[in-house]
């Protein structure tokens, strides 16, 4: 891993303590891939405007409802910049609901966390994501972290 993608994977993993999920918190950082200059940043949380009380964030049900995932978020943020940029996410690899909008809206490349295509919870819409990226032909370097 190059000194660039340390500091952006560490920058994603320190804007993921901005969420207030209790359980699982996820950053996102967009960066240009030539000029290597930040254009957006993204956390998963309620939509603006939304209040994030404990009893919407503690039953998973609500919470999957109503959160924006990281990705999204710095997508949304990035809007047409996005296009043909790196994104970073951390701790887990996008999800294939993500998968679509990343591959929509341009984006070239995705560093991330090895995913664990056995998680119980997690792993088969990790898995979806990982066929969609590489249909698409977007260049997905997994790290061991």
């Amino acid at each position: 891993m190059d000194k660039w993608d340390q500091r952006f994977i560490d920058l994603a993993k320190y804007i993921s303590e901005w969420s207030k999920d209790p359980s699982t918190k996820v950053g996102a950082v967009i960066t240009h891939p030539v000029s290597k200059k930040i254009i957006s940043t993204g956390f998963n949380g309620f939509p603006a405007g939304v209040e994030d009380t404990a009893d919407r964030l503690e039953n998973r049900d609500i919470k999957y409802e109503m959160v924006v995932h990281a990705e999204l978020n710095a997508l949304l943020f990035a809007g047409n910049s996005a296009e043909g940029a790196t994104l970073y996410v951390y701790p887990l690899a996008p999800c294939a609901r993500c998968a679509v909008t990343i591959i929509q809206a341009g984006i070239k490349r995705i560093v991330t966390p090895r995913p664990d295509f056995e998680h119980e919870r997690w792993g088969a819409t990790l898995k979806v994501a990982h066929d969609l990226f590489t249909e698409a032909n977007l260049t997905v370097d997994y790290l061991d972290l």
